[in-house]
This record gives C-alpha cells, sequence and structure tokens, in this order.
C-alpha cells in the first residue's frame, strides 16, 4: 500500500460525516460527477412509491390537502433554508433555475427602478461573462424585456463596471468550469452601494458550503437542487427572495398558484403575502416530493462540516495528483486558495474527452467540459479519502496509457 493510501485510510477513519455515506445508494465507482447529478438517497425510492400508490393512487385529488402537496414548495424551501443561510419563510421550489433566472432578473429591474438614484435611471443589467451559457441566455432576454443594456463582464471587473445606470447583477457563486468561488460578500455590497440588486446562482455552491444569504445581504438568489442536494434529475429549482424586498417582488410571471385567492380565479392579480408570490404554476409534485425526501439525508449534517472536509478532500486529491501523474501532463484551473475554491477540481488535459471515457470505464466517474477539461466532483456526503486516493492513481493510469497510444506506445 502507498503512503497516500494508507494516509487516506486513516482520514476516513476520522472522517465525522463518514457515516452519511449509507444514506445514499451507491456502488463500488468512485462517483465525483455529483457537481452534475447527485446520488440517490437510499430512502427516496420508497417515499415516492408512497406518492404514487397511495397519495396519487388511493386519495387523489385530497392529497392536496390531506398529504400536503398545496404547502411543499414552501415547506420544501424551509428545508433547503438553513443550507443556504436563510430564515424560513424567504424560499420557495418550484419551476426551473433558468425560469428563477427569469423572475428574479426582471424582478430586481422593476424593483432598482421604484428607488432609482441615479442619472438618467437604471437601464443597464451586469452579468457574469462566465457564467453557465443559460444564465447569459436569460439575462439578454430579460434586457431586452426591460429595455436595459447588457454588459457582460468577469465577477472581478463588476466593482469597476458598477454605476448609477446599473439596475441588477446576475453573478454565479462557484464558476462550473473551473470551480472558482467568487466572493459573495464583498460583491454583493459593490452592488448594493450604487444602489443596484444583487441575483446570485447557487447551482455550484448550495449544498457543498455555507452561503449566508441573509448575513450578507443577498437580494435575490436561485438553484437547482439536482446537485449537491441530491434531489434528482430534473428536480425542481428554489427561489431566494429576501424578507424585506418580499412586498415588492413584482414576478414578470404571475400565475394562479401565486395568487393571494388562487381559488377565487378572479380577472385581476393580486400577488401572494411572502415567499409564495414567487410561484407560477402547479408545482410537479412528482418531482418536488422526491426531492423534499432527499433532504433528508441533510438531518443533522452542518454545513460548516461539509466545507471543512470538501476542501480537506480536493486538497488531498489535487496532492495525489501532483504525486501519481508526470509533470506538465495535466493543469489545474482550480483556484488554489480556499476562500476561491468551491467542491470541485478542474483539470486542463489536451485529450481530455478520451480520457473521461477510460476514466469512467475505470470505474471513476467525473466528467468532460470542451474543449480540455477535466472537471470532478467533490460531494462530502458520499466521497471519502479512499475514493480521492484511487481517482487520483487511475487517472495517472488513463494519462500514461493515452499518452502511450499517441507516441505508437500502445
Amino acid at each position: 500500500m502507498s503512503d497516500l493510501a494508507a494516509r487516506a485510510e486513516r482520514l476516513d477513519a476520522a472522517d465525522g460525516l463518514a457515516g452519511v455515506r449509507e444514506r445514499f445508494v451507491l456502488d463500488e465507482a468512485v462517483y465525483l460527477d455529483g457537481n452534475s447529478l447527485g446520488a440517490l438517497p437510499a430512502n427516496v425510492p420508497d417515499r415516492v412509491a408512497d406518492v404514487v400508490r397511495r397519495q396519487w393512487g388511493e386519495l387523489r385529488i385530497r392529497s392536496w390537502e390531506e398529504s400536503g402537496w398545496w404547502s411543499a414548495p414552501e415547506r420544501t424551501g424551509d428545508r433547503i433554508a438553513p443550507l443556504v443561510g436563510a430564515a424560513p419563510g424567504q424560499v420557495v421550489v418550484g419551476d426551473s433555475t433558468s425560469v428563477n433566472v427569469f423572475k428574479a432578473l426582471v424582478a430586481a429591474v422593476r424593483m432598482a427602478r421604484e428607488t432609482e438614484h441615479g442619472d438618467g435611471g437604471r437601464d443597464e443589467i451586469l452579468v457574469d461573462v462566465t457564467t453557465f451559457p443559460t444564465d447569459g441566455y436569460i439575462a439578454r432576454s430579460a434586457a431586452r424585456m426591460t429595455d436595459c443594456v447588457l454588459r457582460p463582464v468577469t465577477p472581478d471587473e463588476v466593482p469597476g463596471a458598477l454605476t448609477g445606470r446599473t439596475a441588477a447583477v446576475l453573478l454565479n457563486h462557484v464558476d462550473y468550469r473551473t470551480g472558482r468561488l467568487h466572493d459573495l460578500p464583498s460583491l454583493t455590497a459593490a452592488v448594493h452601494a450604487v444602489g443596484a440588486y444583487a441575483v446570485w446562482d447557487l447551482c455550484h455552491s448550495a449544498g457543498a458550503l455555507p452561503v449566508g444569504l441573509d448575513e450578507h445581504g443577498v437580494d435575490l438568489a436561485v438553484g437547482c437542487t439536482y446537485k449537491y442536494l441530491n434531489g434528482g434529475p430534473g428536480a425542481p429549482a428554489y427561489l431566494y427572495v429576501r424578507r424585506e424586498l418580499q412586498e415588492r417582488f413584482d414576478s414578470p410571471l404571475p400565475g394562479w398558484n401565486s395568487h393571494a385567492d388562487p381559488f377565487g380565479m378572479r380577472e385581476e392579480y393580486e400577488p401572494a403575502k411572502g415567499a409564495p408570490r414567487g410561484r407560477v404554476g402547479t408545482p410537479d409534485i412528482l418531482s418536488l416530493l422526491a426531492l423534499e425526501a432527499a433532504l433528508d439525508v441533510w438531518d443533522g449534517v452542518p454545513i460548516e462540516a461539509v466545507r471543512a472536509k470538501s476542501l480537506a478532500l480536493t486538497d488531498f486529491f489535487l496532492e495525489c495528483v501532483d504525486a501519481y501523474v508526470p509533470a506538465g501532463r495535466v493543469q489545474n484551473v482550480t483556484p488554489v486558495p480556499h476562500e476561491q475554491r468551491g467542491s470541485q477540481v478542474a483539470l486542463r488535459c489536451p485529450d481530455a474527452g478520451a480520457v473521461m471515457e477510460r476514466l469512467i470505464e475505470r470505474g471513476v466517474v467525473g466528467d468532460f467540459r470542451h474543449p480540455d477539461v477535466l472537471r470532478f466532483g467533490f460531494t462530502p456526503l458520499y466521497v471519502g479519502f479512499a475514493d480521492v486516493e484511487r481517482a487520483a492513481r487511475v487517472l495517472a493510469e488513463v494519462l500514461a496509457e493515452v499518452t502511450g497510444e499517441v507516441r505508437g506506445e500502445a
């Protein structure tokens, strides 16, 4: 056994979160793609079976009240709230991340224009140019709809780009390609200093590290639930609206589910109070209740402990890669400083697509991002240090094989 493998055993033995792994359905593979799709929590199949067979099959329409279907978006939002640093009553679950980005961004522009104190009004939206493409598409459409100019900038450029004309800023908390963690507190403060509103995409941070939405005065935030929250493929997203802004939150997608009197069927729209005004249409009950069940894995798990283990895992992976992989074969593009790192490691590699295919064949599951990035996500709830050591060792073996083939040695 190598020194690193022996160390991994000792680290796993001392891991206070090791027992949480038993709450998931896992096999012998090293699963490092939880930043794309989280593993299945073991309690979910039976819970979903009950929803289908009893709640839908037997109670049918009565389940909206008797099984609590109607209140599930807010109830599940309150389960997510502690994981993103929010008090109850500020998170509602429903729709996709893209739809929630649209709602949040347009609402942010509308609120900024209510209280504008800059010359010429608020007619600019800043968007993270490194963001996941869909956020950029939505921001462009929101800018057209609100007669704003869209200004793509990097997160580092935001403080210098802000002006009295800025209405809203859309930023990713963690860069989906590189795993870089952006400075949410200082960027939010900079946005507020010019009277604008901050909208944060938490898809790659919620469930992996403390976010502190309330603590840092974030206005609006959105996120998916199928990554580190393990809600399942296509699980509904969530929308956070800071309590002080809820009465002013003017959704561009008013629906009957967000009406103050949803069954009144009135012609005029009157928004509900609080977080429910972020709802639109009928909730996706099957996926929503699967998510609610999945959140049980967080019982008794402090997000601070998850963050500590995440940093330890990614540190150890980088150390193992450095020890096993020949110098120059891969380039780490994930920041090394802890305050700048999410819960993934991205390695640049010229033949990354072929390398990832072989890794998956060998039982190490990560993913490939165009054009040359190997991406490994570390979910502390079920990834251990032995997994990390094995992943780095197999990566070195695969790289040696691919290099040999390129040179005609195999």
